[in-house]
């Protein structure tokens, strides 16, 4: 938790809010410091009241962010959806250790890349917010469109990922007990049928995607089967996500009326999740939403409405991220030395495959975050509503952190990495989607032995940043 600066003895030119009070400052180490402890800081970076400039205003609301004009470099033009979108680290990697906190112009935030720095603002919910974390559209949307993208879930409803404690803690707790240990155990014969069934399918052809055969049906019907979703809507699942996806990602000039369709279909997402939650109020079966209505900690449970809220979220979340890393995972052991063969003969532990592959590219790249007072993250001041986003795929890289390897290598004894994020928000599937990970991969092993990559061009990324998602992944058997 940062400290009161402002109840330290500070020198007259220590950073101060536009209220007149001292700024927290986030050092190495996440704990707050002052500009009277960093001198050397404070004076490089100019920032004292007299030398800010107001660098912009954010599309939403004028949230307006700070920065020295010394702070701000015309090279530092990070673009995930073009130029870095299949490779944002070599680009971070360039900057990282010199400019840990940068302005992205394309993104309107701020990028975090050092460890400590985002550990330090995950765990302060007091100066921040986790209400506005998803991706931003990068045009303004029709009025009718924004409204319903506004309003899908509900009036003013939020999911899990966007509240602040206390509202955080008392939906998190009830939605942590359909994902306890002995949960997830109790699951894992689910799992590995539908791994072995789907595994068997798709051995039939000698090549075919990866991604769109067995990557994203598998998590869809895991994640399906165990919130208790009907078969016949798993595909209408994946193309209200798909859809949730294109207007958040929204850029250049698209077909409005193509947006406006994929806002109709968010709000039949929101009905289908209502619509549910009313027959497992009345029908409890043995699945997920009837155990948050009826079977929460203690007694406590989720209101129609609260699951109402929580049922798209997990959808999304839940096959979503499970099938990026799948692509990744096999994508980077295919085409390193020694291949699938290590991971068929066990020279290549499954669990240190699945570890490697989230440290070396996370399924969620990173996660926004907003500052509610005026604050100093590493040697940069920014203002009260200014957007942050915390690269945690960058933290895992060689030079952010200790021991963490530049090249996939898996078992080279670090798992250290920020894929499932950090503190209140730590991702409350994390062992449910290890177990999803590593079922699937054992599957993949034990019935297709030979697997290769096809031949052909590497495969590239979708521009969905933050999410890490392969346009395809064009494998074969030999």
């Amino acid at each position: 938790m940062v400290a009161e600066a402002q109840a330290l003895d500070l020198p007259p030119d220590a950073p101060r809010g536009r209220d007149g009070e001292a700024l927290p400052i986030f050092g190495r180490d996440g704990h707050a410091e002052v500009a009277e402890q960093l001198p050397c800081r404070a004076a490089s970076h100019h920032v004292t009241d007299h030398c800010r400039e107001w660098l912009t205003e954010s599309l939403r609301g004028g949230m307006a962010m700070s920065v020295d004009s010394g702070q701000l470099h015309e090279d530092r033009s990070f673009d995930p959806y073009g130029a870095h979108r299949d490779d944002p680290y070599s680009f971070l990697a360039g900057i990282g250790d010199k400019e840990p906190v940068f302005y992205a112009p394309l993104l309107d935030a701020w990028c975090l890349t050092r460890r400590e720095d985002m550990i330090a603002v995950l765990r302060d919910d007091r100066n921040f917010t986790a209400r506005d974390h998803n991706p931003r559209s990068a045009i303004e949307l029709p009025e009718d469109v924004s409204r319903m993208l506004r309003t899908w879930r509900g009036t003013d409803a939020l999911a899990v990922g966007s509240l602040d404690p206390p509202e955080h803690t008392r939906i998190r707790e009830v939605l942590n007990v359909g994902f306890t240990p002995a949960r997830v155990r109790a699951f894992e014969p689910t799992i590995r049928a539908i791994a072995t069934d789907l595994a068997e399918r798709v051995a039939a052809a000698e090549e075919f995607d990866f991604i769109t055969e067995f990557a994203v049906p598998y998590s869809l019907e895991v994640i399906g089967r165990r919130l208790g979703i009907p078969d016949e809507y798993l595909d209408r699942c994946r193309t209200w996500s798909e859809q949730r996806i294109e207007l958040m990602m929204a850029r250049g000039n698209p077909d409005l009326d193509r947006l406006r369709a994929f806002a109709h279909g968010l709000m039949d997402f929101g009905a289908f999740a209502r619509s549910l939650v009313q027959e497992r109020l009345t029908s409890p079966q043995d699945d997920l939403i009837s155990e948050l209505l009826h079977e929460g900690k203690a007694g406590r449970t989720l209101t129609a409405d609260e699951a109402s809220v929580m049922i798209p979220t997990l959808i999304f979340a839940g096959h979503m991220t499970c099938a990026e890393a799948l692509g990744t995972v096999l994508f980077q052991q295919l085409r390193t030395p020694g291949g699938w063969a290590e991971v068929v003969d066990g020279t290549i532990a499954v669990q240190d495959l699945v570890e490697e592959g989230l440290r070396f590219d996370s399924p969620l790249a990173g996660m926004y975050r907003t500052a509610v007072h005026d604050v100093v993250v590493g040697d940069v001041h920014l203002a009260a509503g200014s957007r942050l986003l915390l690269l945690y795929g960058a933290a895992g890289r060689a030079g952010q952190t200790s021991g963490c390897p530049a090249a996939f290598s898996p078992g080279s004894g670090s798992a250290s990495h920020l894929a499932f994020g950090h503190g209140v928000h730590f991702c409350l599937g994390a062992g449910f989607a290890r177990a999803e990970l590593e079922i699937a991969i054992q599957a993949l092993a034990t019935r297709m032995p030979g697997l290769t990559l096809a031949p052909g061009p590497l495969p590239h990324h979708r521009p969905v940043f933050p999410l890490r998602a392969l346009t395809e992944l064009r494998v074969r058997q030999r």
